[in-house]
């Protein structure tokens, strides 16, 4: 799993365009009591306990601030206790992962959830579950870190980024590790293409380095045939899961970086790849269209 979008949905659902009652249903009724339907049945129950009205997709989205650089925080609220409470349940019925453009390290103090798999850096540096995962292979330890050699550039790349853009209110430069991401959600938007050129000056120096954009965000990672595509089939092997045709991964993204990993999905014709702002919107219009708005 990765970071859900949130702007839009907390739009959708302060206008009350959504609601979880009208949006999401876990199923059930056919007496199905397997582990998996249980996790899906508990985001029914924890609606309620969340207190209904949108709830279930606000818990998500509150859950996910952490990864937004506007929002630096942990888990600490109800709805997101019961969020990762139904994420570990998720992860022992089924081998889940969090694939993320931040550093490891720091995806994890967020989500602090020792069964998952993380996948830092756009996937340059992936580590398996410490613990309580039936996936994990007993006396083997998963780490995978394609892009080692570049960790001093990249350091050195992140301290002139800092240097460069204090003239731009606003930005914001995250050393992610393995790459270095410079934020511009903040800054002005007249102000976008000057940060853009701040940040081209510095890189025209480093030719082993590369630029690309994300959601209001510049990317700046090592010129290496690795992403989160990349990472995607490396978990899949991993786990023995490459090319099986009883196995359906889903992976769930909103930014660009995530289209690599969806890639990997479509040319594999295995599993399934959603994109949270294509699916919201979809969402809508169904809603729409059921309730003859």
């Amino acid at each position: 799993m990765v970071r859900f979008i949130e702007e839009n949905i907390t739009k959708m659902l302060e206008t009350k365009i959504i609601s979880n009652s009208e949006v999401l249903y876990a199923g059930g009724d056919d007496g199905d009591t397997s582990p998996a339907t249980k996790v899906f049945q508990d985001f029914q129950i924890n609606d309620k306990n969340v207190g209904g009205g949108g709830g279930l997709i606000r818990s998500w989205v509150d859950s996910m601030r952490a990864c937004s650089p506007t929002h630096l925080q942990s888990f600490n609220d109800q709805s997101s206790w019961i969020m990762r409470n139904t994420v570990r349940k998720l992860a022992m019925c089924f081998p889940t992962a969090i694939v993320s453009g931040r550093c490891r390290e720091k995806v994890y103090s967020f989500v602090k959830l020792t069964e998952l798999y993380y996948a830092g850096s756009h996937g340059m540096d992936i580590k398996g579950p410490e613990q309580g995962s039936r996936y994990k292979k007993k006396n083997q330890s998963l780490l995978c870190q394609p892009a080692t050699e570049f960790l001093p550039v990249i350091t050195e790349v992140y301290r002139k980024l800092v240097e460069k853009t204090n003239s731009i209110p606003g930005a914001k430069v995250e050393n992610n590790k393995f790459c270095a991401s410079v934020h511009f959600r903040c800054v002005d938007e007249n102000k976008w293409s000057d940060l853009a050129h701040l940040v081209r000056s510095v890189l025209k120096n480093y030719p082993k380095l590369m630029l690309t954009q994300g959601r209001k965000v510049f990317e700046i990672r090592p010129i290496i045939k690795w992403d989160k595509g990349k990472a995607l089939e490396f978990l899949l092997e991993s786990l023995g899961y490459d090319n099986c045709t009883d196995v359906f991964p889903i992976y769930i993204g909103d930014d660009r970086t995530d289209e690599d990993a969806f890639k990997i999905l479509r040319d594999k014709r295995q599993g399934l790849g959603i994109l949270v702002m294509s699916f919201l919107e979809r969402l809508v219009v169904w809603k729409q269209l059921t309730c003859g708005a």
